[in-house]
């Protein structure tokens, strides 16, 4: 699977990038799991799904800060 990229997390609405949040999310889960067993393919994808969560929180957080709402 390939990195996303912040300008097509801009094109998704609210709703598609929680989602797409909660599955990162999972798969962290099951990487971390994989990692602590020892069945862990590709060490280096564990990094690539913690950006994108970021990637994804960081467009959340900007469309928040341009609807004039400081999360505070």
């Amino acid at each position: 699977m390939r990195a996303l990229k912040a300008s097509e997390l801009t094109e998704l609405s609210e709703e598609e990038l929680a989602g797409k949040a909660a599955d990162l999310k999972g798969e962290l889960f099951k990487l971390r799991f994989q990692a602590a067993t020892g069945q862990l393919d590709n060490p280096m994808r564990i990094r690539d799904v913690k950006r994108d969560i970021a990637r994804v929180k960081t467009v959340l957080r900007m469309r928040e800060l341009a609807a004039g709402g400081d999360g505070r």
